[in-house]
């Protein structure tokens, strides 16, 4: 994922200005103006890094130094330091719950997804790992994009994204299949189709109406199986993507993903990641 550095820029400091309120007083009172100071940031777990690009753009867009020693993507380890930040103490302290949330928050999502994506490799599944766009609000960007870094498929990124006919716009049509041909007609050739069906007959209907994608919602393993043996005695499996998702989880990730769909989509991911131990200790100092 890419966006310009003033677009993340943008971004990153209104995570930060939220921090920070009307001002860090606490450093404003017990550290004297112009004092310098080198910060580590460590990590206090294994786990994989997401994130230092984006803190990296923090910290240098308030004049800070920083040199990162790990990448995104890669294998940390405890007490490993990732980063090393320079420059006035009072900007690193003011930054330093924003950056510590970035790193830990992307970091424990891309871990989350690593984790996942190889559970099924193990199991020599090719399916795909999704996300939803359960997200945590104005953390979108970040959520996505450790995703993309643990390895996983980001899915629909916003709501212009995709055309994703859901059980409610359903309820509003009238009909699965009207909704799609009311799409087809108005919607640029550039946009797929999918559609949520909750019911194993609903998945053939789909398909017949247009449909690119296929969401198999809240289905058990056995319901995705008769799903799968009815688009193949259509001659449809293999035509469209299909798509599990609702109440997978991670103990249950291989049993849906050995059903036959190309992809699982899990909400916990972005929903509820256990975010990475990652600490930042000051290590020199020099007065004004």
């Amino acid at each position: 994922m890419f966006v310009p550095r003033k677009i993340l820029e943008a971004k990153l400091l209104q995570i930060l200005a939220e921090d920070a309120g009307q001002g860090d007083v606490t450093t404003s009172l017990v550290v004297p103006a112009g004092t310098w100071a080198e910060a580590s940031v460590i990590a206090k777990q294994t786990g994989i890094i997401a994130g230092v690009e984006e803190v990296t753009v923090l910290l240098e867009c308030l004049g800070l130094e920083v040199d990162a020693l790990v990448n995104d993507g890669q294998e940390i380890k405890p007490k490993q330091t990732l980063l090393k930040v320079s420059g006035d103490a009072r900007t690193i302290l003011a930054a330093e719950r924003t950056l510590l949330n970035v790193l830990s928050r992307m970091g424990g999502i891309a871990t989350t997804t690593r984790n996942l994506v190889e559970k099924l490799r193990k199991a020599k599944l090719k399916t795909r790992v999704a996300c939803t766009r359960k997200t945590a609000p104005g953390f979108m960007y970040f959520d996505k994009k450790a995703v993309q870094v643990g390895g996983g498929d980001t899915h629909r990124l916003h709501l212009d994204d995709m055309i994703l006919i859901k059980d409610n716009h359903i309820t509003l049509i009238g009909s699965a299949k009207k909704a799609i041909e009311m799409a087809r007609k108005q919607a640029s050739l550039t946009k797929k189709i999918e559609v949520e069906v909750t019911k194993v007959e609903g998945v053939l209907q789909a398909v017949e109406a247009g449909a690119d994608i296929v969401m198999l919602d809240n289905f058990s393993p056995r319901q995705i199986r008769e799903a799968v043996e009815l688009l193949k005695k259509k001659k449809y499996y293999g035509k469209v993507v299909l798509e599990a998702s609702g109440g997978i989880t991670a103990d249950k990730i291989v049993e849906y993903a050995s059903t036959g769909v190309d992809m699982v989509s899990l909400g916990e991911i972005t929903q509820s990641p256990r975010a990475l131990d990652i600490s930042l200790e000051i290590t020199k100092v020099k007065k004004a």
